[in-house]
């Protein structure tokens, strides 16, 4: 997902506060602005599928950072959660004074904290999925992984899994039906708990607040 699908353009007001944004939440994080109508918040989406080599998720925000400073922007916000950079990406977030959401991943800061912890706690083996995930699953898991060409990988990526739980941002029946299907297709036991935006929307709440009038954003 590139600029056209960002709703950042050159000629923006360079005071906007910029979003840099895993691919996999732009449509959450669209809703939440046109909602909330937060005007002074753009977004600049990075690829989903950065999630399958999480080690270029770091270099490509750092990227991004110094684009947009380049273009004269200076409130920048990253909507990433770690996401398996082992820590990379805030040591990236820190030399350039950018913050960032808390959490490890998505699935924690959509489930909560507390909630997402006793599911994980309750069965080590599951394999979660976010809406984003499901309406992409096909693509992201069965094709990208390899195991739509290469059943006998199935086994190897999820052998070890028992459960997949579908930790749903909106309550769309054909979205439960697609991850059941998905679960059906890893041989998981599904479970579905709906979330709503969780903590993205209160730290966006939060970013918003703060550079509602234009200001420099510090940690």
């Amino acid at each position: 997902m590139g600029n056209s699908d960002s709703g950042y353009a050159p000629g923006q007001n360079r005071s906007d506060t910029v979003l840099i944004a895993c691919g996999a939440l732009a449509r959450e994080i669209t809703a939440l602005i046109r909602v909330n109508n937060w005007q002074h918040m753009k977004v600049q989406c990075l690829p989903a599928k950065l999630h399958n080599t999480p080690n270029e998720i770091a270099p490509a925000v750092q990227s991004k950072i110094t684009e947009l400073r380049d273009a004269g922007y200076n409130n920048l916000y990253v909507a990433y959660a770690d996401c398996g950079t082992g820590g990379e990406l805030d040591r990236v977030l820190e030399k350039e004074n950018v913050e960032r959401i808390g959490g490890p991943h998505c699935y924690s800061f959509f489930a909560g904290a507390e909630v997402f912890d006793a599911l994980h706690e309750s069965e080590f083996g599951t394999f979660y999925l976010t809406d984003f995930l499901v309406r992409h699953f096909d693509r992201l898991i069965l094709r990208d992984m390899g195991i739509e060409k290469h059943p006998e990988l199935l086994p190897m990526y999820f052998g070890n899994y028992k459960k997949l739980v579908y930790l749903a941002q909106t309550e769309i029946p054909e979205l439960v039906e697609q991850a059941r299907a998905a679960a059906d297709k890893l041989g998981l036991e599904f479970e579905h708990h709906i979330t709503g935006y969780g903590e993205l929307e209160v730290s966006l709440e939060q970013v918003a607040q703060h550079t509602e009038v234009p200001v420099k954003w510090h940690v």
